[in-house]
């Protein structure tokens, strides 16, 4: 089983011990918050569980490169424990500084990762921000949006 995690013992022996209820009912929970919010991306977006993932990965690390490091970690606060851990493995934002760039870098750079046009880039950057909005308070969304120039702005802003 995965989960079940090796211990030293006293006289140096290893024991097997699993994991205690908390720890499971942490980690399914996790699963399940992590399971809704790509089936919320998934038909949002209209594609398969692997693009969900892989463009929630790509917008969500580019916006975090985007806010400022105190604004990043009060977003992730809010998103599902497993959509958190996806962006730690991300490399292009760990320790460094906002950037600034406008919708149009944005864009090329989510195309460029998921290795389509701008205009699919576009809509499916739209729905990462609006199942992300979904998974987040209102104040927080507004938090978030504060800090995006207003071209970004106008993907975080659910179209009337």
């Amino acid at each position: 089983m995965a989960n079940i995690r090796e211990e030293q013992g006293e006289a140096g022996e290893r024991r097997v011990t699993t994991p205690s209820i908390q720890e499971q009912r942490s980690e399914s929970r996790a699963a399940q918050t992590y399971a809704a919010f790509l089936k919320d991306l998934e038909a949002n977006a209209g594609v398969v569980r692997e693009l969900a993932e892989k463009a929630a990965q790509s917008v969500l690390c580019l916006l975090e490169q985007r806010l400022m490091d105190t604004e990043a970690k009060h977003l992730e606060a809010q998103l599902p424990r497993k959509v958190t851990d996806m962006l730690k493995r991300c490399p292009r934002h760990e320790g460094k500084v906002a950037k600034k760039y406008k919708l149009e870098q944005f864009l090329a750079m989510v195309a460029e990762e998921l290795d389509t046009t701008p205009n699919e880039a576009e809509r499916l950057a739209r729905a990462v921000f609006v199942t992300v909005r979904n998974h987040i308070s209102e104040g927080e969304a507004d938090d978030v949006m504060g800090q995006l120039p207003a071209d970004l702005r106008s993907l975080w802003v659910p179209e009337a």
